[in-house]
């Protein structure tokens, strides 16, 4: 029990500490939390400077919004959400919205069927970086954060089947690039 309840000042604290703003506990928060957040605004983003950039814009709104977090909930998850949310408006701000109904989507299929094992983390990456911002931030939502359909519309200000037709063509273009860093493989 006096565990509990020393846990729970602590973070009470901890989070005091940086309502104050005081550099020891922004830095704390900052490099505790950069590696895995970096990793989130690198998806969203189409380079490493814009995903630095995304990083520190989102790193400032929670400093500034540190007062609206509820102490025994995962600072973490709060963080995470911040951060998430930020790689939305930039999206929001920088990209203009194509209508493209579902119907006009055809699949395609790859004779490849485990390309994925043989890449890296960084060659993922990097394939996901070569997708349109709009392609982009669906692929992320829906597959890496898991918000349905009806919540990146409502996130992204688009209708529901543009969603579902961005992830399909998200998923044809990533194909594709596999399939030619494939090829390239074979080739050498």
């Amino acid at each position: 029990m006096d565990i509990a309840l020393n846990l729970e000042r602590a973070e009470r604290d901890f989070v005091e500490a940086l309502t104050r703003q005081e550099r020891w506990a922004q830095q704390q928060v900052y490099e505790e939390h950069y590696g895995k957040m970096m990793g989130i605004c690198l998806r969203y983003s189409g380079s490493r400077d814009e995903a630095l950039d995304l990083l520190h814009e989102a790193f400032i709104k929670i400093f500034q919004n540190i007062g609206r977090y509820k102490p025994g909930t995962s600072l973490g998850a709060w963080i995470r959400t911040i951060v998430v949310n930020t790689c939305i408006d930039y999206y929001r701000r920088n990209t203009r919205r194509r209508t493209e109904d579902i119907d006009s989507i055809h699949t395609i299929s790859t004779d490849v069927p485990d390309v994925l094992s043989n890449l890296t983390e960084r060659e993922i990456l990097d394939a996901v970086q070569q997708l349109s911002p709009a392609y982009r931030a669906v692929f992320n939502l829906y597959v890496v954060e898991g918000y349905s359909h009806k919540e990146i519309g409502e996130a992204l200000d688009i209708t529901e089947s543009t969603s579902r037709s961005n992830l399909v063509k998200a998923r044809l273009k990533l194909q594709e690039i596999f399939a030619n860093r494939r090829m390239e493989f074979d080739l050498k």
